[in-house]
């Protein structure tokens, strides 16, 4: 038998664990390679559809995007974790890129129909703009990134800044009641596999001190608290610096839209990520449930 196998493997003849650990690493890089290219793809979605954007913001733009496809291709490529959480628990990380893929699109048509309208930039508009006069209501976070404004702001801008930012609370909501969805339909996150905490988590640290779901459900809280709340609290934050830095102005399309892309999209990623680690916290509480049930069942079968 060594012999043969000897010989087999003189002739080049592989096992077979060889080979599937050779197609788990190309598959790996391959959709690591993928993932960074989407990046790259989304980050200079607006520079590539909003005209008039000149040379610098492109090249600012370019460079972004190109560190931003390089940390999705480290992360996704190396075998040990980084920064990166829940990178083995879809739909975590999906979720939140075509969340923040619809907000650019949208916002980018949107500043697309101002120079150059379009059937499908005019529909796009008037969507944005039905939904953004729907959730402008007293105390909304709608109506606070309105207030943003200077005294003397046109109706165009107030209407283009309603637009926006109604356009991508919707979208930031949808994600979230899309992921919760996903939640209860699934085993999420294990989906009957091992759920590796160190990998899906490696910015939690399990050995700092303390149990680890009691601490897993203090961040859990403190996520979404931050999450209910940042849309409310950004905008009276840049409203009170703006003695310093000056006022709002929507009169630069990119700024506009990163600026509301952010203030729409972190909220919802905080929420999303204060829920999964709600969730990762009850299914450890329960696998300790379970082994402590079984310990006790194994104890008495042994008296």
């Amino acid at each position: 038998m060594r012999r043969g196998s000897t010989s087999e493997q003189g002739r080049g003849i592989v096992s077979l664990p060889s080979k599937v650990e050779g197609r788990a690493v190309v598959s790996r890089l391959t959709g690591a390679f993928l993932r960074a290219i989407l990046m790259v793809a989304v980050i200079i979605m607006p520079s590539l559809m909003v005209p008039g954007t000149n040379s610098d913001t492109a090249q600012i733009v370019a460079l972004l995007a190109l560190c931003a496809g390089a940390l999705t291709l480290f992360e996704y490529a190396s075998t040990y974790p980084g920064l990166v959480e829940f990178r083995d628990a879809p739909p975590f990380n999906r979720i939140r890129f075509f969340s923040l893929f619809a907000m650019l699109f949208c916002l980018s048509i949107v500043a697309r129909g101002q120079t150059n309208p379009t059937t499908a930039t005019e529909f796009v508009t008037v969507i944005g703009t039905l939904i953004g006069q729907a959730i402008d209501f007293p105390y909304s976070p709608v109506r606070l990134i309105v207030l943003m404004l200077p005294e003397g702001a046109s109706n165009a801008d107030i209407a283009a800044l309603r637009t926006a930012a109604g356009m991508t609370y919707l979208i930031s909501l949808l994600s979230l009641v899309i992921f919760v969805v996903a939640l209860r339909t699934s085993r999420w996150p294990a989906k009957g596999s091992a759920f590796n905490v160190w990998v899906n988590l490696p910015t939690f640290d399990p050995t700092a001190g303390g149990d680890v779901v009691t601490r897993l459900e203090r961040d859990a809280r403190f996520n979404i608290a931050l999450g209910f709340l940042l849309p409310f609290l950004t905008p009276a934050v840049i409203q009170a610096a703006s003695s310093l830095f000056g006022s709002v102005s929507v009169a630069n399309d990119q700024t506009m839209i990163w600026t509301i892309t952010a203030w729409a999209f972190l909220p919802s990623s905080l929420f999303m990520r204060g829920i999964a680690m709600g969730r990762v916290a009850t299914m450890i509480s329960t696998e300790r449930q379970k082994n402590t049930r079984t310990s006790k069942e194994d104890a008495l079968v042994a008296v």
